[in-house]
């Protein structure tokens, strides 16, 4: 093995390069690097961790199919999904979010790659693209750690690194079972479509297995009425819940029946993501005009998103009443991309962050919840210009509301000291929320912690260097950042 192409994970990296603010970094950051991880919001699938002998499969089923982090990249640089092992898919139309609608069926498809070894090769060949990204960074370290590799990941070497990450899969001590509880994790919590029985969870119950997995209600799909298919969605609430959804009422009675369905199985959160932070009260007769208007397929784009401001202020009321944490993710453009749409589906990397509003889009919310203290609403957006203008002063005022970390393009070292610097003044440490990973790649959720307790420790020791607190306070942030924090902001 040349000395270049070794892969090398120094014990001070993502640190500053001040001698003093460095090794205090290095103190704070050994101070919490073995604590727990709390997982509260993700996108692991449960059913991983129903059997103890599941297997995540290959190294492409474990790396590469889950993450559009990954194909978005080989995508940018000209590389066909279909030779990821991305299989193409029939979509009905594009959710307009006022935007635009296919005009032509989806260009033929050529044939999906399914060796997972030739996969792999590409995905090697082209691994210089990750140089210096957040996602590059999460794959050596679960490549260095977890398996053990020394080699940095290239096309010479691929196959040989393919067939050692293979082997350990094989094992079970790489179980998702196993690897839960090497990886230290607390707590994990999924992504629930609200209609969801919640089936894996049980068995994972059933089991006796220690490991605690609680599941997310989420119920996007029946509050936004655009994309196709809300009908036939609505129809699977009524089954899961039991009650015939023919009207408005019937509507807000299910859903909250299937709340209380999850909170009995454990759920801590509900989870939304919006295009913006709009919320307006409408009154029981309009809600219920858009509802029939809906059901007939008639409802406008503007009666969709007047809708959903209005549910998003009675998912705000139901979390008020029966204690799940309320998450809201603002701000992206999902699908951006029409011709991905229409030949692969949904979340195939082409979402794209939008400029959002959040003081008088959130104001009728904050009115009427802003003051309650049975709420707890944290806040997420992709839309970094407002944290230092918005969402720091809101969080720093109002009662119910918590900033979440950064998220998803900002979940990065630049997009973490970004946060620290534009948020916390304003805000206050104790008006966030700590860290959620917020993966569909499981293998991914220690790098992330690491990452983030690296860059919080890198953040409170230029504090402490600089003054502005002293080391006692310091060593009590850094454990906050990296494990109280979150367990607080969502009750677990």
């Amino acid at each position: 093995m040349s000395h270049h192409s070794e892969l090398i994970f120094p014990e001070d990296r993502f640190f500053g390069p001040d001698a003093r603010q460095r090794d205090l970094a290095l103190y704070l950051y050994a101070r919490v690097a073995s604590f727990p991880l709390v997982c509260p919001h993700g996108h692991v699938s449960p059913q991983l961790f129903v059997n103890p002998q599941s297997s995540f499969g290959s190294p492409v089923d474990l790396f590469i199919l889950p993450d559009h982090y990954v194909f978005r990249m080989l995508y940018s640089q000209g590389i066909e999904l279909e030779r990821l092992g991305i299989r193409p898919s029939v979509v009905r139309g594009l959710p307009s979010n006022g935007q635009l609608s296919p005009s032509s069926e989806a260009p033929v498809s050529w044939g999906v790659e399914e060796d997972p070894r030739k996969i792999w090769q590409v995905f090697a060949e082209n691994f210089y693209l990750f140089r210096g990204t957040p996602t590059g960074l999460w794959l050596n370290y679960s490549l260095y750690y977890t398996f053990g590799v020394r080699q940095k990941l290239d096309g010479d070497c691929a196959q040989s690194i393919y067939d050692q990450v293979a082997d350990r899969l094989a094992s079970p001590e790489f179980s998702p079972r196993a690897l839960y509880e090497r990886f230290k994790i607390e707590v994990l919590c999924t992504t629930d479509p609200a209609s969801d029985p919640l089936e894996s969870h049980r068995a994972i119950r059933a089991s006796g297995w220690q490991g605690r997995i609680l599941p997310t209600f989420r119920p996007d799909d029946l509050l936004d009425l655009e994309p196709p298919g809300w009908a036939e969605r609505i129809a699977e609430l009524s089954q899961a819940s039991g009650i015939e959804v023919s009207d408005y009422r019937s509507y807000i009675r299910a859903l909250e029946n299937r709340r209380a369905y999850f909170k009995e199985m454990g759920a801590v959160a509900t989870d939304h993501a919006a295009l913006t932070a709009y919320t307006a009260e409408l009154s029981v007769g309009e809600a219920d005009n858009i509802f029939q208007q809906a059901r007939r397929g008639e409802a406008t784009p503007t009666e969709a998103v007047r809708f959903m401001g209005h549910m998003l202020m009675e998912m705000a009321r139901m979390s008020s009443e029966d204690g799940l944490v309320m998450q809201l993710h603002v701000g992206a453009y999902r699908n951006h991309n029409p011709l991905i749409y229409q030949r692969f589906g949904r979340d195939k990397g082409a979402d794209i962050p939008l400029q959002v509003e959040f003081t008088q889009d959130l104001l009728p919310l904050l009115e009427k919840f802003g003051n309650d203290p049975r709420l707890r609403l944290i806040l997420f957006t992709l839309d970094e210009t407002a944290y230092a203008r918005e969402l720091a002063p809101l969080a720093g005022h109002y009662p119910v509301l918590r900033l979440g970390p950064p998220w998803w393009f900002h979940d990065s070292l630049n997009g973490m000291q970004r946060y620290f610097d534009q948020v916390m003044e304003t805000a206050g440490l104790y008006n966030t929320a700590g860290f959620n990973d917020d993966t569909r790649s499981f293998p991914s959720i220690p790098a992330r912690h690491d990452l983030w307790r690296r860059a919080s420790a890198n953040w409170v020791a230029g504090l402490v260097v600089r003054r502005i607190i002293d080391l006692e306070d310091g060593e009590a942030m850094i454990e906050d950042l990296a494990y109280n924090l979150t367990k607080n902001a969502y009750k677990l």
